[in-house]
This record gives C-alpha cells, sequence and structure tokens, in this order.
C-alpha cells in the first residue's frame, strides 16, 4: 500500500514538472485536472490525464 502511495506522490510531482510541456498536446486542460492557489503557490493535480496517460502506455505495452 505505501508503495502505491509513493508511485502515485512521484507521478503527481512529474506531472507537475511537466505541465507545460504536457499542455502543448491538450493534456493538463482535462475535466478532472485541478489546479488550485494555497499560500501563494499554485498546486496541480492532474486527475484526468493521469488515466489518459495510463491508458496509451497500456496500449504500447499490450502491442508490444
Amino acid at each position: 500500500m505505501i508503495r502505491w502511495l509513493l508511485v502515485v506522490f512521484i507521478a503527481l510531482i512529474l506531472f507537475s514538472k511537466l505541465r507545460h510541456w504536457l499542455e502543448k498536446f491538450g493534456l493538463g486542460r482535462l475535466p478532472g485536472d485541478f489546479r488550485f492557489r494555497l499560500f501563494g503557490h499554485e498546486f496541480f493535480v492532474p486527475l484526468a490525464s493521469t488515466v489518459v496517460l495510463s491508458l496509451i502506455a497500456m496500449a504500447i505495452s499490450k502491442l508490444l
């Protein structure tokens, strides 16, 4: 259980860092991607984009 929480946490950090690059492809602006400001910092939680990217990764792994 702790391992999965760590994986999700790392994935969210990566998505936050790659947000500008992913927005060029339309990810990060889907319904279900949340942005909020708290204490002067902007937080980004890409729930829908995470699902889309995992489906793409699953399709690629099935083809290989």
